[in-house]
């Protein structure tokens, strides 16, 4: 088991915001993004941040977008379609999602059509 797993997605999130507003892209792109992938809406999204959700719990709450297997790319010198395990996968998937907002990708594009 990965250690990522039990660490709560709200000692992450911060680093994803300041990881997107330096490249001079907002939070509720962030969110949005968060949204599409998860189905968390804005105060389901507030709930896991307060709750200390860890990652594990977060997407066994998620309700992951169809297209979300339509995310392929390298994260971290991995293929995220490669992964083997499902949760490590839906990690990367965010982990991806979060590279292309920051490095100027088009929302419309980010999210899989």
């Amino acid at each position: 088991m990965s250690r990522i797993f039990t660490v709560t997605f709200a000692s992450v999130y911060p680093l994803y915001v300041t990881k997107v507003e330096k490249k001079g892209r907002t939070k509720a792109e962030l969110d949005r993004v968060i949204e599409w992938l998860t189905g968390f809406d804005a105060a389901a999204l507030d709930k896991h941040l307060t709750a200390g959700t860890t990652f594990t719990e977060f997407f066994a709450a998620a309700k992951l977008n169809p297209r979300a297997s339509a995310i392929t790319g390298t994260v971290c010198g991995v293929q995220v379609e490669n992964i083997d395990d499902p949760l490590m996968r839906k990690i990367r998937y965010l982990d991806k999602l979060v590279d292309e907002l920051a490095t100027g990708k088009p929302l419309d594009k980010i999210l899989r059509p």
